[in-house]
C-alpha cells in the first residue's frame, strides 16, 4: 500500500502541473497494488485525450525524477472519470447542471431527475413522475450530507 506521503506528493505534482489551467482540475489519485497510479482529471468543458497525454508525460517525468518509487517501478494512467464513476467534487456537480442524475441517499433510497442547481449546502433536482399530460415535475432540494453518491445518467 502506498504511503500517505507518496499519495500527497503525487497529488501535489498533478496540482502543480494544472496550475494556470482554469478549466482542468484533479478529481482523484488512486494507487493500486503494484504501484499502478491512476490519476483522474476533469474539466469544465470536458477532457480531451491530448490533455490526458500531455499531463501523463509531464507527470511521469516528475515522478521518475522524484525517486518516489525505487527503480522507477510504477505505471501511470491519466484519464477522466468514467461515466460509471460518482461525482466527487462540488465543481463536478456544477459542470453537470442540466443533465439527468441518480442520487443515492444515505438510507439507500434513490432519486432521479435533472440536476438544475447546486450551492455549497445542496443540490437541486427536478423529478418527473407520470407520463404525458399526467406528468408532474417536482423540485427537490437535497443536502450534501444526505447524499451517499451521485451518478450522471447517460440518456439517449
Amino acid at each position: 500500500m502506498i504511503s500517505d506521503t507518496k499519495q500527497k506528493a503525487i497529488e501535489d505534482f498533478v496540482n502543480a502541473r494544472l496550475t494556470g489551467s482554469d478549466d482542468v482540475f484533479l478529481v482523484e489519485v488512486k494507487v493500486i497494488p503494484g504501484n499502478n497510479i491512476k490519476v483522474f482529471i476533469d474539466a469544465d468543458n470536458g477532457v480531451t485525450i491530448d490533455k490526458c497525454i500531455k499531463i501523463n508525460r509531464a507527470l511521469y517525468n516528475r515522478i521518475e525524477e522524484s525517486d518516489l518509487f525505487p527503480n522507477n517501478d510504477f505505471s501511470l494512467e491519466v484519464s477522466s472519470p468514467g461515466v460509471d464513476e460518482p461525482l466527487k467534487l462540488h465543481r463536478q456537480y456544477k459542470k453537470n447542471i442540466g443533465r439527468t442524475v441518480e442520487v443515492t441517499m444515505n438510507d439507500e433510497t434513490k432519486k432521479e431527475g435533472k440536476l438544475t442547481g447546486v450551492n455549497d449546502e445542496e443540490i437541486i433536482i427536478e423529478e418527473k413522475t407520470g407520463q404525458g399530460k399526467k406528468a408532474v415535475i417536482k423540485t427537490t432540494n437535497i443536502l450534501f450530507n444526505q447524499v451517499k453518491h451521485t451518478k450522471v445518467l447517460v440518456t439517449f
